[in-house]
């Protein structure tokens, strides 16, 4: 499985450790930066790694900033994405399992890393539970359907 990864300045310490975790345990990695501390704007980052996932160039993506807010919101633009801000394991499981999210948005704010991993893991280990959720996740893109016409 291919992970898009990316952040901004707040998020870049999490996503060294997550790329490194990641990797170790198999996963191919697509970084977008940021590849500093110094500051900068999550959505020159978030942006490209939503279109990898959007093209199919990568299966998921994380994306990390201060709150998770402003990437959340730069990810969900782009058509065929379902970006979730998570802030515990649970919301990450389900975000999973209800809404076959595709990116994975982690606030840097909140997490320690040991913790930030426990989540990412349990977002890649959760499948989409289809049945009833099916149905909502096809609501979703019709509704994008018609707002992007």
């Amino acid at each position: 499985m291919v992970i898009a990864l990316a952040s901004d300045h707040r998020g870049f310490k999490l996503k060294g450790v997550l790329a490194d975790m990641l990797k170790a345990k198999g996963y191919a990695i697509l970084d977008f930066g940021t590849h500093c501390r110094e500051s900068c704007d999550y959505p020159d980052y978030i942006y490209p790694a939503a279109k990898a996932v959007q093209t199919g160039r990568a299966s998921r993506a994380i994306a990390i900033c201060y709150t998770g807010i402003g990437s959340s919101i730069v990810a969900n633009k782009v058509r065929g994405v379902r970006a979730a801000l998570v802030f515990n394991i649970s919301s990450a499981k389900l975000t999973r399992q209800h809404n076959d999210s595709n990116i994975l948005v982690l606030p840097s704010s909140l997490f320690k890393i040991a913790y930030a991993k426990k989540v990412v893991m349990a977002w890649l280990k959760a499948e989409f539970e289809s049945g009833r959720h099916t149905r909502r996740v096809q609501k979703i893109r019709e509704i994008e359907e018609k707002e992007s016409k």
